[in-house]
Formats: structure tokens, sequence, C-alpha cells
């Protein structure tokens, strides 16, 4: 017998936490670079508070489709679950981090759950469609 086909491979259905930590870095890398993006936008062109309000929805909403979409591919079951779960993580973090910086919740509940659906529900979509 082959020693490898002794030996058990450890893929990401069976450390799904490797999975989350590299989707959720995925759209934080993602959502970084579209901030740097909006901030040139809004030096380039002197965007209005609306607008900039609109950009960061709709970065919460690819960059959570798109680390979906990583997270299904890399699960292969229940995509939608794994999507949302990384949806919800990457909402989690982002609150975290919003609370450490303003010392504080400074958001209404309504805005903060608001958020928390595009963010969770942007990632299960990502995941239906990998």
């Amino acid at each position: 017998m082959n020693i490898q086909s002794k030996m058990k491979t450890r893929d990401a259905k069976n450390n799904p936490v490797t999975a989350v930590l590299v989707s959720v870095l995925v759209m934080f890398l993602l959502s970084c670079l579209f901030l740097l993006l909006l901030a040139a936008l809004l030096y380039k062109f002197d965007l209005s508070e609306s607008a900039v309000k609109v950009g960061i929805v709709v970065i919460y909403i690819v960059s959570g489709v798109i680390g979906g979409f990583f997270m299904g591919k890399i699960m292969k079951t229940q995509k939608f679950l794994w999507g949302f779960a990384a949806g919800a993580i990457y909402f989690c973090i982002l609150f975290l981090i919003s609370v450490l910086v303003k010392q504080g919740v400074s958001m209404e509940l309504p805005k903060v759950a608001t958020t928390f659906i595009l963010c969770a529900a942007s990632g299960m979509a990502g995941g239906m469609i990998s």
C-alpha cells in the first residue's frame, strides 16, 4: 500500500476555520482596495456625503458576495450557510473595530441591523452562486 493513501489529507471540509479565515481575509483586502478607490474618487471628484455612503454600502455588498463565493468554492457543501457565516464574521469584525476606534457604539440599532443584514445576505448570495 502507498503511504500517501494511508495518510489522511486535511482539506477545507476537515478544517473550516482555515476556510473562514481565508474568506474573511479576502473580504477585508477587497474592502481596503475598494475604500482606497473610493477615497481617490472622493478626492478627485469631490463626491457628496450621500455618494460616499452609497459607495460604502456597495463595498460591503461586493466584498460580501466575493467572500461568500470563495467560501462556497472552498467548502463545497451547504454553500449558502458558509457564505452567511463568512458575511456575519466579516460584520462582527467590522463592528468590533468600529467600537474600538470610536470607543463605544455610536450607531443606532436599525443601522447596525441593516449593516449586518447586508453583510450576511451578500455573503450568503456569494455562497449560493459559487
